[in-house]
């Protein structure tokens, strides 16, 4: 009977450790084709059971230029960031709720109004989950671009 009771319990612990969201960070990354720059987005957990992560932006240029920033937290399903490039060469991070823009002259990450993006930006991928729940970066060749949900 003890042996049952053990085994129950083991099994038990075993499948609520596989559910358990691991607090270390988790990073995907991207070269911008023909910007020289480097973008990584990493995502902590923050919550062992719910889906609720930290995100911090990180842009690196060829010229020894880094600036990160941390972004609007994923408080239930909404970690998904598109980037784009805008016809001055800024960099764009667009998420449900917050827009973040890298000025290599400035070499800096600011928050900006949404009614701030330029117009007839390119899109170069989104940084988002896999079908296996994975942390990655999808190329606009791999996957088109989604739009976000008006709120």
């Amino acid at each position: 009977m003890i042996s049952r009771r053990w085994a129950a319990g083991l099994s038990g612990s075993i499948l609520l450790i596989a559910a358990c969201n691991s607090d270390v960070p988790v990073s995907a990354v991207t070269d911008v084709p023909f910007s020289g720059l480097h973008v990584v987005v990493t995502r902590i957990a923050t919550h062992p059971f719910l889906a609720r992560f930290n995100l911090k932006l990180t842009v690196s240029t060829v010229d020894n230029c880094s600036a990160t920033s941390e972004l609007f937290p994923d408080t239930g399903g909404v970690s998904r960031r598109n980037l784009y490039v805008g016809g001055s060469g800024r960099l764009y991070v667009v998420g449900q709720y917050d827009v973040r823009r890298f000025d290599r002259q400035k070499c800096l990450v600011e928050l900006i109004e949404f009614r701030s993006l330029e117009s007839n930006m390119i899109f170069v991928g989104s940084f988002d989950v896999d079908g296996a729940g994975q942390w990655t970066f999808f190329p606009a060749s791999a996957r088109p671009e989604r739009a976000f949900e008006k709120l």
